[in-house]
């Protein structure tokens, strides 16, 4: 199998989505330049952390450039949904940002998980071009999509799970 090594530049489409119902969602990061349409899988985590770190990133890119033109992270839910076809080209170990001051774009990269791959030069990576208003109308969109999932214990931060099903904090009881 050929390494995987793309540049969507700039992504006209870019977004995080869950399939599946709360407890058994999958989740996904999408971008589109043009025809092409690239989707991987993430993990919930990656999720919450990319937006935390955007969050982040973008106050200190705001601090940092205070000349640059403000972003804003709206978004339009049904534009924000994954779209068709959902084939993901792997799974995502490591996601980071970078900032292209000259094009005002921000870089996600999504690195290849390693598992089952024994050399890393062969681990695929994308990198998605947007601007930042896209990438903070992503992280926004992503906080949304995780809280939609199943309700937690705020003591330990594990899913709050159906009565009917075990759980510790059910102590082994159905009622």
């Amino acid at each position: 199998m050929a390494k995987i090594d793309l540049d969507l530049n700039p992504t006209s489409f870019i977004t995080v989505d869950a399939i599946g119902k709360p407890g058994e969602r999958v989740f996904y990061l999408q971008g589109r330049e043009g025809e092409q349409i690239v989707t991987l899988l993430v993990e919930k985590i990656q999720v919450q952390t990319l937006a935390l770190g955007v969050e982040q990133f973008m106050a200190e890119l705001a601090h940092k450039f205070p000349e640059l033109p403000e972003a804003f992270p709206a978004f339009v839910e049904d534009e924000m949904r994954i779209k068709p076809p959902v084939d993901p080209l792997f799974r995502v170990g490591e996601l980071s940002l970078g900032y292209d001051i000259e094009a005002d774009l921000l870089v996600l990269i999504a690195h290849q998980d390693m598992t089952g791959t024994e050399e890393v030069e062969d681990l695929g990576v994308v990198r998605f071009w947007c601007h930042r208003s896209q990438v903070w109308a992503l992280a926004r969109w992503g906080i949304e999509v995780v809280s939609r999932g199943l309700p937690v214990w705020p003591s330990s931060g594990e899913p709050i799970l159906p009565i009917d099903e075990f759980s510790p904090k059910n102590n082994g009881h159905k009622n």
